[in-house]
């Protein structure tokens, strides 16, 4: 509980910081209109589609939270997109569980999990780890299959999370927050996250009942399972809507100091 509040906390700080208004550099003679070449120089074109939301497929993108984690099934300022074919629903689910980043952060997570020997079942030592790092790629990999692929295709549901990008922190949050219940369908209408809600509670059943400790087998360890899930999926929904917001921050330049003007 401690270590969800923290980064609540933080995500607070760090998207207020975000939606601060950027301070204008102070004008100086090095500086010249956007758009306009500075004299002496050719005009340089604007590079198109040079954000790191650049979409890579037509419906998706390739930006990453916190310039690693895949984030490809976010759009920025998307307005009216095509839905995704179910081949392209399965095709980009697969490619960000198995970015390679991923082997790094299920890493991470087992890590953590094996210092605090969480799920004391799976034991210590090497095969300790192995068994959490195995079951922690599972657990992610299943629920991005099940709810982003398998169950939207079924459904005719868009797997997608839309930005609002612009209001105030309480209602771009709300916003975030209401995602986990209402989606997209393929034809653009709203409708119940089916795919979210049933999804995470499928892949928790079946995380719960196979591969974790005999002695996790129970319906209150997978209504825990199903219930953290749901709250991941919550507050990444809550990252993604802030993330544009904080990597503009991230890439604003720095003012260029005017020369000075005095005599050594």
């Amino acid at each position: 509980m401690r270590k969800l509040r923290a980064v609540l906390l933080w995500l607070a700080g760090a998207t207020v910081w975000a939606q601060a208004p950027i301070p204008a550099p102070p004008p100086g003679p090095s500086q010249v209109p956007q758009g306009q070449a500075a004299p002496g120089h050719p005009e340089v074109p604007k590079a198109e589609g040079s954000s790191s939301a650049e979409r890579s497929a037509p419906g998706t993108s390739k930006d990453r939270l916190f310039f690693a984690l895949p984030n490809f099934l976010t759009l920025e300022n998307a307005g009216e997109v095509p839905p995704l074919t179910v081949g392209e629903k399965f095709k980009v689910t697969l490619k960000s569980s198995f970015d390679p980043v991923e082997y790094f952060w299920y890493g991470a997570l087992a890590g953590i999990s094996q210092g605090e020997n969480s799920e004391p079942g799976f034991g210590q030592g090497a095969e300790g780890y192995a068994k959490r790092y195995g079951a922690y790629f599972a657990d992610g990999t299943l629920e991005n299959v099940i709810t982003e692929a398998i169950l939207p295709s079924l459904l005719r549901q868009d797997p997608r999370y839309f930005q609002m990008g612009k209001g105030g922190f309480v209602r771009r949050t709300g916003y975030a927050v209401s995602r986990i219940f209402v989606t997209r369908t393929d034809s653009g209408h709203n409708q119940f996250n089916v795919s979210e809600i049933l999804g995470s509670a499928i892949s928790g059943g079946i995380s719960t009942y196979t591969y974790h400790p005999r002695g996790d087998h129970n319906f209150p360890n997978a209504l825990s399972v199903w219930g953290t899930q749901i709250g991941y999926d919550t507050l990444t929904y809550v990252i993604k809507e802030f993330w544009p917001d904080i990597r503009r921050r991230l890439h604003h330049p720095k003012p260029i100091p005017e020369p000075s003007n005095s005599l050594r």
